[in-house]
């Protein structure tokens, strides 16, 4: 009798999780323990579509590398907000909670291999005296960091998830490997500050002639940057709370601290493109050794 009262309880719960029933249970709350605002994931869906599209657009017309990572970054923030909306109505399914927990844990990673991609080009525009080391292990170093944060944010994010579909599945080790791939890319965020810093110190030591362009070029970057880093410390705080922590169970903070300052971050870069605005800036290195993306 048990045991066939037990396979109904599951066979209940495996409904609830692969169908859509659309109101919650007390007895039973789901893994948000909220019902996700529909009227936030329609805002953010149209928001992120019209980012993906401009971006996309862009790079349609000039074929930059920081371009086709600012659509990915926005088309998968997109994808992850889908995953949201459909929660907002199936509040319990299963495969809508992971569609939008791998997404948006790793979507800003595109975002911050752009600045990555960017700042090497911003040396060779502006010349070597500009940097501590060349555009090259820019690119090398801070891409490959980024990967690796990618990967670990994505195995964690996997792990978690499958854990969090089992009634008695452990989360917290998916959960440990997400924090740590957010912690990871936190710690190479603030290497490239320090990087960006002495860039523009040696810009100012070098008397250095920006013109007004670059410079619109550096506060999106700026403005980016610091939305990024915002995110990624609300981020790792809320994993490290748990599951059922005070961050990760109230929608407001998650709409206002990772929804609202990544589209500032994809929308700044529509409003001042690297793509468009130094199109035609000519380099400062060497010709046969420039290979700047913003070089032609």
């Amino acid at each position: 009798m048990v045991s066939a009262n037990y396979a109904q309880y599951w066979d209940d719960i495996e409904r609830l999780r692969t169908g859509c029933y659309p109101h919650l249970l007390d007895v039973f709350p789901n893994i948000y323990h909220y019902r996700p605002s529909l009227g936030a994931g329609i805002t953010f869906c149209v928001l992120f579509a019209f980012c993906s599209l401009g971006h996309l657009v862009t790079f349609g017309f000039f074929r930059k590398w920081t371009s086709i990572l600012f659509f990915l970054g926005s088309i998968t923030e997109l994808i992850g907000w889908a995953g949201r909306t459909w929660s907002a109505k199936c509040p319990y399914n299963t495969n809508a909670f992971l569609m939008q927990i791998t997404t948006l844990i790793i979507a800003p990673t595109f975002y911050a291999a752009a600045l990555y991609v960017l700042l090497g080009s911003l040396i060779k525009l502006l010349g070597p005296q500009t940097s501590i080391m060349t555009p090259k292990w820019y690119a090398i170093i801070f891409c490959t960091c980024d990967v690796a944060s990618l990967v670990i944010q994505a195995v964690g994010g996997a792990m978690a998830s499958t854990a969090a579909d089992k009634i008695d599945g452990d989360t917290k080790p998916g959960t440990h490997t997400m924090v740590a791939g957010i912690v990871f890319q936190l710690f190479t965020m603030t290497v490239f500050a320090v990087l960006v810093a002495d860039f523009l110190r040696r810009v100012f030591v070098h008397k250095t002639m920006m013109d007004r362009k670059i410079k619109l070029v550096l506060s999106s970057m700026t403005v980016s940057f610091v939305m990024i880093y915002i995110r990624s410390i609300y981020r790792t705080i809320e994993l490290a709370e748990g599951w059922s922590g005070k961050l990760i169970t109230t929608e407001g903070y998650f709409i206002g601290l990772d929804a609202a300052l990544m589209f500032v971050a994809a929308a700044a870069w529509l409003v001042f493109d690297p793509a468009v605005l130094l199109r035609s800036h000519p380099p400062r290195t060497e010709p046969e050794k420039d290979d700047s993306e913003f070089s032609s």
